[in-house]
């Protein structure tokens, strides 16, 4: 069996997401003392905080906060005896980290200089790439960590494949396919972010077509068209490639700091016995 820091590197590695359960206070008989940890993933747990219902407990909130995508950490205190039937009789202050949540699935259509200087700046970041292009000799030779490579034939079918909520990224070496990219990609309109590289004229010519082909103007709009932070002017790859960079992580983040944490201070958390105590010592301080 793993221990929770080996299994919290390979999850992590791996790309997989985790929450990583600590127990941060104790008072009274408890299964395991502080600074105990477990790490559950969506299908699997690594080591322990005693066992039993209170581990239970543990495992069944680390995964609803899994499955909702649920980034801030989480603090709950547990009655080892009445609430969860354990003989312990004791009380302990779980803290619950999400680790490794991926913020965004990507999808980059192209290989080219923009796309081989804006996938590594992708890959960086919590996201899932996905580099999709027909010409195998454009890829580098080293795919960076997190990324994976997709030769694709004929490149419109990878559409079928992308999760709902994708960021899709096209920028290929022929117009044709951009527009073939695009109309596929407006059609399933289930996208969180839809990125073309091109100027404003580029834009124009491909609403025209787009209005031909029968598609309303509310699902053309959603295209960005020049895409990437208006301010970034410059234009070689790398400048491009942050400016794009720059608008997904501004998309991905645009509820960030918003939510407050769900838990209460730990002090309110405790038995008031051990509130008292944490009183009387500060006013004697």
């Amino acid at each position: 069996m793993y221990n929770w820091i080996d299994a919290l590197a390979d999850l992590q590695n791996r790309g997989e997401p985790c929450v990583l359960v600590t127990i941060i206070e104790e008072l009274g008989s408890t299964p395991r003392n502080a600074g105990s940890k477990m790490v559950v993933s969506a299908r699997q747990t690594f080591d322990t905080i005693g066992g039993g219902h209170l581990e239970y407990k543990a495992m069944q909130i680390a995964r609803e906060m899994l499955a909702s995508g649920k980034q801030d950490t989480h603090l709950e205190r547990f009655s080892l005896g009445a609430s969860l039937g354990q003989c312990c009789g004791g009380a302990t202050v779980l803290l619950f980290e999400p680790m490794g949540q991926v913020q965004a699935q990507i999808a980059v259509f192209g290989a080219g200089h923009v796309g081989r200087a804006l996938v590594p700046l992708l890959a960086s970041l919590p996201c899932r790439v996905r580099w999709i292009d027909s010409r195998e000799e454009e890829f580098p030779e080293q795919i960076p960590h997190g990324v994976r490579k997709i030769v694709a034939e004929e490149p419109v079918d990878e559409i079928d494949d992308l999760p709902a909520g994708s960021y899709c990224i096209v920028m290929t070496h022929n117009h044709q396919l951009d527009l073939e990219l695009t109309a596929a990609i407006l059609k399933r309109n289930d996208f969180t972010w839809f990125g073309l590289i091109g100027s404003k004229t580029k834009r124009a010519k491909f609403e025209h077509r787009l209005r031909d082909r029968g598609f309303d103007a509310s699902v053309v709009q959603r295209m960005r068209c020049p895409m990437g932070i208006g301010e970034v002017k410059g234009k070689l790859p790398v400048e491009i490639a942050i400016s794009i960079a720059g608008e997904i992580i501004a998309t991905y983040n645009a509820n960030f700091g918003q939510h407050t944490a769900s838990a209460e201070p730990i002090a309110k958390l405790l038995p008031v016995s051990r509130r008292s105590q944490a009183a009387t010592l500060k006013a004697s301080n």
